[in-house]
């Protein structure tokens, strides 16, 4: 059994960006006119589901895994599921930061960062999910949000303390979620993290001043 890092989880900053961001991305984004009709469907849904513009350019981290245009859709269906899910969104961000920080992942990181920063996460919220679930200043109810996400990094299962805890504010639907949301965005991080995608910045990132 895994032992969950509740705290302040330290590793050697330098050395994990040379690993995953150094000499990337391992593939290309495409340009539009280079993706195949089943990405193009994609494309268009995504536009559709997220607002997307027309004229807005299409992110470079879904024109790389529009390589595999069948495995992007699948992914992609869990994640628009989860940005309409039950978890509130600034909850949900929460938890991503915390599973980005502990899987060393700095694409996701800064990506969710600025996601995060739109739903209200702030700036001193941040630098606390660095300091792990067990740091001054969160709820009782956002803490255990973070232990959950923690036990199952560490052991891939959420034990019954922080589940008894969490089912007190959280419904069913809300609990059955959790798990998923875990699941999908350390499966993001592995293959993000292994493609070498480029962050807008490195784990020093907090975001635009607000």
């Amino acid at each position: 059994m895994g032992q969950p890092v509740t705290g302040k989880y330290e590793f050697d900053i330098a050395a994990r960006e040379a690993q995953v961001i150094a000499g990337g991305p391992r593939y290309a984004p495409l340009r539009l006119d280079e993706v195949s009709p089943a990405g193009q469907e994609q494309v268009d849904h995504l536009r559709a589901a997220f607002n997307i513009p027309e004229e807005r350019p299409f992110p470079d981290v879904s024109l790389i895994q529009l390589r595999h245009p069948g495995m992007f859709k699948g992914h992609m269906a869990l994640g628009i599921e989860l940005a309409k899910g039950a978890i509130p969104p600034r909850e949900r961000e929460l938890a991503i930061l915390r599973i980005a920080w502990l899987a060393r992942a700095p694409f996701e990181w800064c990506e969710h960062i600025d996601i995060g920063q739109h739903f209200g996460v702030t700036r001193d919220e941040i630098e606390r999910v660095i300091e792990g679930s067990d740091a001054p200043g969160w709820t009782e109810h956002e803490a255990a949000l973070l232990r959950a996400v923690e036990e199952q990094m560490a052991d891939y299962a959420i034990s019954d303390a922080t589940w008894d805890k969490l089912t007190q504010t959280y419904t069913e639907e809300q609990m059955m979620e959790l798990p998923l949301l875990v699941g999908c965005y350390l499966l993001a991080a592995l293959q993000l993290n292994s493609l070498k995608v480029q962050p807008k910045g490195g784990f020093d990132y907090r975001g635009p001043e607000t």
